[in-house]
């Protein structure tokens, strides 16, 4: 293991799932679940959660995987769902009873209703972790209350390749506070490559467009200290951060100005709370972090 300090770990730990067939990397099949398996065996393989995949490219998956999944223990798998609910359920099902070398236990569904809610949580197994992609535009205190109703998870978009799907700093700050007053686990999807907000280019692509990128340590810290009774102006502030002054990573707790929180509490916090977020890179949000002098 790379070395970093203990909090960090814990804040850290399986926080990345690998999207690389998405947008704006896109890479082919062959690609994604050749770059999956190089960072199972990577120094900061500790990083790295579940494989990303559409349910309607499980059999793809299968065919471009079985080399890697020789000798390997399964690969754990979140599977987007489609618009024909029943139908991808069922292919679920079926790939994770046919017994190959990686399994479905999560997934991820749109939703921008109550009642689409409630048919999602009819059609999925419970033994499935189900994250449910949520608007946040609007207030979303009503469809997060449904998930929680439900026990499922709730899902956020955090950024795209337009500046305007960038969510503000403020609605990401008011989803993750009210996930953590209802009861319900989260996780972030797109625009979250780098540790910390700042410009960047949008995509790979020469004229990339520009805009300001939420920072996954950001959404995280603003996560954690919510233990803390983190208070709404300070959550802004740390989401707005685009430094880490005043944040100190220490072997026993993460601390931020009057807010402490010990690695007991960040684990909680990560496994029930603050669950993930999805990256179409894992090197990017690593080497950043190289470069900030928090991994080696």
């Amino acid at each position: 293991m790379t070395m970093v300090s203990k909090s960090l770990h814990a804040l850290l730990h399986t926080i990345v799932d690998y999207a690389g067939l998405f947008p704006p990397a896109s890479l082919s099949m062959e690609s994604a679940v050749a770059n999956y398996a190089a960072y199972r065996r990577d120094p900061h393989a500790w990083m790295l959660g579940r494989f990303i995949v559409p349910v309607s490219r499980l059999d793809e998956m299968t065919h471009a995987a079985q080399a890697a999944w020789k000798n390997s223990h399964p690969w754990r798998l979140s599977a987007l769902v489609g618009e024909d609910l029943e139908g991808d359920v069922a292919r679920i099902v079926a790939h994770n009873n046919a017994g190959r070398g990686a399994i479905v236990d999560a997934v991820e569904v749109k939703a921008t209703t109550a009642d689409a809610i409630a048919q999602i949580n009819t059609a999925i197994p419970k033994e499935i972790k189900t994250y449910v992609e949520i608007p946040v535009n609007d207030d979303p205190r009503e469809l997060i209350a449904a998930i929680a109703a439900c026990r499922l998870r709730a899902k956020i978009r955090t950024g795209g390749v337009v500046p305007e799907a960038f969510p503000p700093v403020d609605h990401v700050a008011r989803f993750i506070r009210e996930c953590y007053t209802v009861g319900t686990g989260f996780k972030a999807t797109a625009g979250l490559h780098h540790p910390l907000r700042s410009a960047r280019a949008l995509t790979y692509q020469e004229n990339s467009p520009r805009g300001t990128m939420h920072g996954f340590l950001n959404v995280f810290l603003t996560a954690v200290f919510q233990y803390n009774g983190l208070t709404r102006a300070d959550a802004i502030t740390i989401m707005s951060a685009e430094t880490l002054s005043g944040v100190a990573f220490g072997d026993d707790a993460v601390t931020w100005k009057d807010y402490s929180v010990t690695l007991g509490e960040i684990a909680t916090v990560r496994r029930r709370f603050a669950v993930a977020f999805g990256s179409c890179s894992f090197r990017e949000p690593v080497d950043d972090l190289i470069q900030l002098g928090l991994l080696t």
